[in-house]
C-alpha cells in the first residue's frame, strides 16, 4: 500500500490522540511499547497534535512528585474521535502498528 507521507502523520496523530484519549498508553514509554514508534517519534507526535487542533496536555498525579502523571486530551477540536475508533483497523494497517 502506498501511502503519502502526509497521511501518516496525520494518523500517527490521530492514532496516538486515541491512545491517550482510550487509557490504552498515557506515557511516551507506553507509547513506545504500543506503538513500536522511537522515543523522539513519540514526543514529536505529541508535540503535533496541537496542530491538529487537539488540545494534550499532561496531568500530574495528585501528591506525586516528579513528573509522575499522564498525558489527557482535554479537547478534541474539529477531530471526531468516533470517526477514529470506526476507522482503527486501517489507521493501524496503513501505519504498520500492532
Amino acid at each position: 500500500m502506498d501511502v503519502s507521507k502526509t497521511k501518516t502523520s496525520f494518523y500517527r496523530r490521530l492514532y496516538v490522540a486515541w491512545l491517550i484519549d482510550s487509557g490504552a498508553a498515557t506515557s511516551v514509554p507506553a507509547l513506545m511499547e504500543a506503538t513500536g514508534m522511537p522515543r523522539r517519534t513519540a514526543q514529536d507526535t505529541l508535540a503535533a497534535l496541537a496542530d491538529l487542533d487537539i488540545d494534550c496536555a499532561f496531568e500530574q498525579r495528585e501528591g506525586e512528585r516528579n513528573n509522575a502523571g499522564g498525558y489527557a486530551i482535554r479537547d478534541w477540536g474539529a477531530i471526531d474521535k468516533a470517526w477514529i475508533e470506526r476507522h482503527l483497523p486501517v489507521i493501524k494497517a496503513v501505519l504498520n502498528y500492532p
